[in-house]
């Protein structure tokens, strides 16, 4: 790689990381639950849209509560969706396997994890020439022949080798750190180019992506590369197409594809992820967030929807992380009885969440607010 553009790319992994680790400075790690929770949806949503579904984020949140709709073909996405929703939560959570998510153990697990999860009639896949159907089989590598558009992967006689091959070069374990962050665009294309399985290795890319970035030094589960992808689908899917193309020349690196189509994809996919990570760190901006959530607030109360003084628990909730039960009271300036009614509220509009009847209580972001305080973060018309 010629030393200016190594550079280049080096300066963007190196920007990635301080902006998603003062992103992650700015929120309390209790706030950053809840959000993360959100951004888990958001991210499903964009991640569906790239695969051609357009499934409504007011849909996704039933699906998270099993209330499907009655039609089949939105039943369907329902349930891709929370197919997506409950594998990035393991691994959020640190459920995944120990392993390189460059890996071929992990590659097949989160392959397994998320086809297991679909409907029946999601799993298999029609050839366009013969008409004839052929079944996916969870974590199962493609036993076939492919073509990808213009794209001829290679053939199934030969994937292992390519497939361990890839998890030399993108094994986080070997890579400097600022490597490691160019490692997850470079593996993001490569692996989309090798297409080991039948159908879904777009859906594995971005979640491998996701555990990568994680496990990075720009780890943060309150943004998301897939809205960015998303938002320039069209450029995306050319600068992986141009990253396809075959090597030319000495000077374009020492493989049989070109080095520096595969840089520019690197260049955009990083430079999209910065994007992103500029936009939550807009959106949750301490004393602009806090001015939405007044602002909604104040609304509420008017309509006699909430009680007077419940934006003094929902700040304390932000500011604090997290709050006891017992200071409601305290906090709104009320007497005991009074202060718990509005706990008890604001727990039944989900504004503020708890994961017992006891234990202390942190801010929700139920799907009714998002508009208000988290303009643009994905569409609810």
């Amino acid at each position: 790689m010629p030393r200016a553009e190594a550079t280049a790319l080096d300066d963007l992994a190196f920007d990635l990381v301080a902006r998603a680790n003062h992103l992650a400075g700015q929120i309390q790690p209790g706030v950053r639950e809840g959000i993360g929770d959100l951004v888990r949806s958001m991210n499903c949503y964009y991640s569906n849209l790239i695969e051609g579904h357009d499934t409504h984020p007011r849909d996704i949140d039933a699906a998270l509560e099993e209330h499907y709709s009655d039609d089949e073909g939105k039943r369907s996405l329902q349930r891709e969706a929370r197919a997506h929703i409950e594998v990035q939560r393991l691994i959020d959570r640190g459920c995944d396997p120990d392993e390189s998510p460059a890996s071929l153990k992990y590659i097949q697990w989160l392959h397994r994890e998320f086809c297991e999860r679909l409907p029946e009639e999601m799993l298999w896949v029609e050839n366009p020439e013969t008409g004839g159907r052929t079944r996916i089989i969870p974590g199962e590598f493609r036993d076939g022949e492919v073509e990808i558009g213009p794209h001829v992967p290679p053939p199934a006689k030969v994937l292992t080798r390519f497939l361990e091959r890839f998890e030399e070069v993108y094994d986080f374990d070997r890579l400097p750190k600022s490597k490691a962050i160019i490692a997850i665009a470079a593996s993001h294309h490569r692996f989309l180019w090798i297409h080991p399985f039948l159908d879904g290795n777009g859906r594995v890319a971005r979640l491998m992506a996701h555990s990568m970035m994680l496990r990075s030094a720009a780890g943060c589960s309150i943004w998301s590369v897939s809205r960015g992808l998303a938002r320039n689908s069209v450029e995306y899917k050319s600068r992986l197409m141009e990253a396809d193309s075959a090597r030319e020349g000495d000077l374009d690196g020492r493989g049989a594809l070109s080095a520096s189509a595969l840089e520019r994809f690197c260049d955009f996919f990083l430079s999209t992820a910065i994007d992103q990570v500029e936009f939550m760190e807009e959106l949750l901006q301490p004393g602009e967030l806090l001015r939405r959530m007044k602002l909604y607030v104040d609304d509420e109360v008017s309509a006699n929807r909430l009680p007077p003084r419940s934006m003094l628990l929902l700040r304390e909730a932000f500011i604090a992380g997290e709050l006891e039960r017992g200071r409601a009271p305290e906090i709104t300036g009320y007497q005991e009885r009074r202060g718990r009614e509005i706990l008890s509220k604001l727990l039944s509009k989900g504004l503020l969440v708890s994961q017992g009847p006891r234990a202390p209580v942190r801010l929700g972001f139920p799907l009714d607010v998002v508009g208000r305080w988290f303009p643009q973060l994905y569409p609810l018309s």
